[in-house]
């Protein structure tokens, strides 16, 4: 039987060196299959000199690998990282490297697969003829497409398509913040396939490109030559690797039979059977142990009551909706303010959020007294903007002023806020129908963090999703996206 693991790597069109590796090979007693793609940034060599750090690394720590297999795979992201950073500090010629890398576990035996990702390699599960990205890109162009903000075709061709934001080496947040690095498990069923790849494919072969190809009746060879021979036919700007994965197994056809019960769905397993690595929590749903005998006809008075108190709540909602309604200030309509003058500080803020154009404005704590006193509101109307903060900035409220910090203007899509502070204010972030995310932001002080309003047709049928907000209770230090240093 022909190997169902397959690497290959080429160094494309414009470069004169390959800063890819991968890893395909048996590893815990031949009992699994260990495939990653690494990808290294940071120049010329310094890339190709984090990557295979990586790469030893990886095999070394993996090779034996005893107990839990994701925690493994973390401890061996978080020692390669310490390596790179290590011979960063001996070498000055290589202080700018790094490398994102994406690996799996393949455990055929048992039919699934474990994974951990940092940066802007990706993992692809191919189940019959659909082509499921598994990994999320660590870049802010990423985040706009896998938020459905860009479409693919935009991202492939943005300006700062390559530039990311986690990267092994890079940062010593890996050792603090648990959801730097990405990982996950899933079932591999027979007739699965896994594609691991760098960017140098998938910012030249779109997913459909991909899915033709490997989806031919061909070897995992010539799909993976197929690939590259296509990123390089469209400009092979990058290096190119891609690794191939199949559960070669005889897919089982049972037939159909009458299900005794309809079928459970497990807590946190999504419809393609992805089961993200969560901790594990203590089940406290009360478990059903009895049953209505036959004939009665108890369910007929039950359905009535519930009814009945579901109208009883929906009346509530309602007549409590219309009087908060006039509580508070319509969508759009300016909050009554002492008039004062706007201090310089301010002013300068709000200037620099006004003529900004791009995609990332950085402010530094260097540029402005601390705290900016806020005495009128700060207005963003661009469509998407990532504030970034490098080192302390905190608006502060004047005493005088009881409006929000920050206003978000109702057409704007998306907005990033990474490591601001506000303090003392009634509301902090007032907004309608905009995308808010926040990185690290506090609200000190804050009667209303965030106030969220919708603007909604009147008098016309509403169709709409207000999704829950998650926090995530572990304080994340600031991201700063790497700029590779030519080489990328």
């Amino acid at each position: 039987m022909a190997e169902n693991y397959f690497g290959l790597t080429d160094t494309g069109r414009v470069r004169t060196n390959n800063e890819d590796t991968f890893i395909t090979q048996k590893v815990m007693g031949n009992r699994m299959v260990l495939a990653a793609v690494i990808d290294g940034v940071g120049g010329y060599n310094g890339g190709e000199v984090a990557a295979d750090i990586a790469k030893t690394v990886i095999i070394d720590r993996l090779s034996g690998l005893q107990g839990e297999i994701i925690p493994g795979m973390i401890d061996a992201f978080k020692l390669a990282s310490k390596q790179i950073s290590d011979r960063k500090l001996e070498d000055k010629e290589l202080e700018s490297m790094a490398c994102v890398a994406t690996m799996a576990l393949v455990d055929l035996d048992n039919n699934q697969f474990f994974y951990a990702h940092v940066g802007d390699t990706r993992l692809y599960l191919l189940r019959d003829t659909s082509l499921v990205k598994i990994s999320k890109d660590h870049s802010f162009v990423g985040f706009l497409e896998d938020s459905g903000r860009l479409t693919e075709d935009a991202a492939m061709n943005h300006p700062k398509r390559n530039e990311i934001n986690k990267a092994l080496g890079f940062t010593s947040q890996i050792d603090t913040d648990e959801s730097f690095i990405e990982t996950g498990q899933s079932p591999f069923l027979p007739g699965d396939m896994l594609l691991i790849c760098s960017d140098g494919l998938t910012d030249l072969v779109d997913k459909n490109g991909i899915l033709d190809i490997i989806t031919q009746n061909t070897s995992l060879q010539d799909k993976a030559a197929q690939l590259i021979d296509t990123a390089n036919a469209n400009g092979g700007r990058d290096n190119v690797t891609v690794v191939l994965v199949e559960n070669d197994k005889t897919q089982q056809r049972p037939q159909a039979t009458m299900p005794a019960s309809p079928p459970i769905k497990r807590n946190n397993e999504t419809d393609d059977g992805i089961t993200p690595v969560r901790p594990k929590q203590q089940n406290t749903e009360p478990e059903l142990k009895h049953k209505a005998p036959m004939g009665q006809n108890k369910n007929s008075g039950l359905t009535l009551i519930l009814g009945f108190l579901c109208l009883v709540f929906l009346a509530s909602t309602i007549w409590l909706f219309l009087t908060n309604q006039k509580k508070v200030t319509p969508l759009g309509q300016a909050v009554p303010v002492v008039q004062k003058m706007r201090n310089t500080d301010e002013v300068k803020l709000q200037d620099a959020i006004d003529a900004f154009k791009g995609d990332t404005l950085v402010l530094s704590d260097t540029s402005f007294k601390q705290p900016i006193i806020i005495t009128d509101t700060l207005h963003i109307d661009q469509d998407t903007l990532y504030v970034r903060v490098k080192g302390n900035i905190t608006l502060q409220r004047d005493t005088a002023y009881k409006g929000p910090a920050l206003s978000i203007a109702t057409d704007s899509k998306i907005v990033v806020l990474d490591n601001l502070k506000f303090k003392d204010f009634s509301t902090g972030i007032d907004l309608g129908n905009t995308g808010l995310f926040l990185k690290n932001t506090q609200f000190i002080n804050c009667k209303l963090p965030v106030q969220r309003k919708y603007d909604l047709p009147d008098s016309k049928p509403v169709n709409a999703d207000f999704p829950a907000t998650k926090v995530n209770p572990q304080t994340a230090k600031p991201q700063t996206p790497v700029k590779p240093n030519g080489a990328r």
